[in-house]
């Protein structure tokens, strides 16, 4: 049974679809126009270890992350750098693709791009419109009537009767004390240079928040199950998504909304201003791999802050090289062992890593706490180093599913697009070849002698049941 903790009802809650055995799950995406940086792949990253543990559990999912390529933001740097909106935003675009390629989250099921959807945007603002809960203004702009939704702040908990009220709120991102109308629809203005679009209510553009009611509501339907993205956009964004919903369809919008909590580098918020501010690409130059990135990002319960710092980094290094020296130390060749474990029939799991992954499947279904799952990890690599020496084949391979099960949800042991084989040269093959020879006739030293050769050319030899392999120091 998988639990997690709903934003809406402040309360620890079984996670079930609505309908079949599929989620349905929309999450609030990039805004392009700017690469990404790390605090926003901290919420694509829980986001994306809720999305395997929903598939761990047997469920299908059917994902949808929007992709914001017009608002204040991709405007404002698509004017001032003198080029179309389209132009401006597909950089980023196809940076971000690249970032979750790196990061080795999986991707979903529809990228809805804004600029694709504003016939559904207008839609849905005319069906308000209808119903009474918007108006427009004089300058041609519409705005939500949030007097006139009696459920407005049920997500934020907002004492609404003591906000400042009767405000029009014209800016995509605002404060949470400037509770008060909002825009649907932002009419047009001179700096918006090219960037408009035709509507009843003149020419314009789409205000934030009605984007991702429109899109989620194209793509999962009235109501779905599941809804998340940072704190930061609990309010006024998903608070102003429910409102705009539930006003047009009279329906619930979302049964479960879930939120991560903001990441901080060094116990400081991000800024360029302060020197913390890091987008992925800047920690990969730093010499850092998606792996190591990844491993920060979800090794910690995505309810609390997460502090990241370069310390952090060095000790994901490390704690992923035990991992990996304990799966090949298990596996000889990797791909070729993992191939044995999915053709393999039948075979018994030592109960100690049986108890591992009890302890692993626990703690991934109470709400992701990640860090209870790594300790089961843990556990289960020293227990495997424990009795790798008295292991038959078949327990080896068993032990190698169990990890390999882990990680569906992880994503970080097997992460094959950086566990490449590098080629080896042919001076590091015959110092391999020499030390293979002296290891069969016993000569102990000189294969240390050998190895300390092989690791001042820069490989590390490590030593398995199937013989020594190389790789490549980082």
């Amino acid at each position: 049974m998988m639990n997690v903790y709903n934003s809406l009802t402040r309360r620890v809650e079984e996670l079930k679809p609505l309908e079949g055995n599929e989620i349905r799950l929309y999450t609030c995406g990039p805004t392009v126009y700017n690469f990404a940086h790390i605090g926003n792949f901290r919420a694509y990253a829980f986001e994306d270890i809720l999305r395997r543990v929903v598939q761990f559990n047997g469920m299908k999912i059917r994902q949808v992350m929007n992709l914001t390529d017009v608002d204040d933001k991709t405007i404002r740097g698509a004017n001032a750098a003198g080029i179309a909106l389209t132009d401006y935003t597909k950089t980023y675009k196809d940076a971000f693709f690249a970032d979750l390629k790196k990061l080795n989250i999986q991707p979903a099921e529809v990228y809805p791009a804004a600029t694709d959807h504003i016939p559904e945007m207008i839609a849905l603002v005319q069906k308000l419109m209808e119903k009474g809960v918007a108006y427009q203004s004089e300058d041609g702009s519409v705005y939500f009537k949030v007097r006139e939704f009696p459920g407005y702040g049920k997500l934020a908990h907002i004492d609404f009767d003591n906000q400042r009220t009767g405000l029009r709120c014209a800016a995509d991102e605002y404060d949470k004390e400037n509770v008060g109308d909002f825009a649907l629809w932002k009419a047009w203005e001179e700096s918006d240079g090219p960037v408009g679009w035709d509507s009843p209510w003149g020419r314009g553009r789409p205000g934030w928040h009605i984007e991702c009611s429109a899109m989620s509501m194209k793509y999962l339907g009235e109501t779905f199950d599941l809804h998340t993205g940072g704190i930061d956009n609990l309010f006024p964004h998903h608070e102003n998504e429910i409102a705009q919903a539930e006003a047009a369809t009279g329906k619930e919008f979302v049964r479960t909304w879930m939120h991560c909590a903001h990441l901080r580098v060094n116990g400081e918020k991000m800024s360029k201003s302060a020197g913390n501010f890091f987008t992925l690409r800047d920690l990969l130059e730093k010499g850092y791999t998606g792996r190591e990135i990844r491993y920060v990002l979800i090794n910690a319960h995505y309810r609390t802050g997460l502090n990241f710092a370069f310390t952090a980094l060095e000790d994901a290094r490390k704690a992923l090289d035990k991992i990996d020296r304990c799966v090949e130390g298990i596996s000889g060749s990797r791909v070729e062992h993992v191939e044995r474990v999915e053709s393999a029939g039948h075979i018994v799991v030592p109960e100690w890593a049986k108890k591992c992954l009890a302890e692993f499947t626990e703690a991934v279904n109470d709400d992701l706490n990640l860090p209870r799952a790594f300790a089961a990890v843990f556990d289960l690599v020293r227990q495997t180093n424990g009795a790798a020496a008295t292991m038959t084949k078949e327990e080896s391979d068993a032990v190698l599913g169990v990890f390999k099960r882990m990680d569906e949800v992880l994503g970080v042991i097997f992460f094959e697009n950086e566990k490449k084989q590098e080629e080896v040269p042919a001076e590091v093959k015959a110092l391999l070849d020499a030390r293979a020879e002296a290891r069969k006739l016993k000569n102990w030293a000189e294969s240390d002698r050998l190895r300390d050769e092989i690791a001042a050319l820069g490989w590390t030899v490590k030593d398995s049941r199937d013989g020594q392999s190389v790789t490549k120091k980082s």
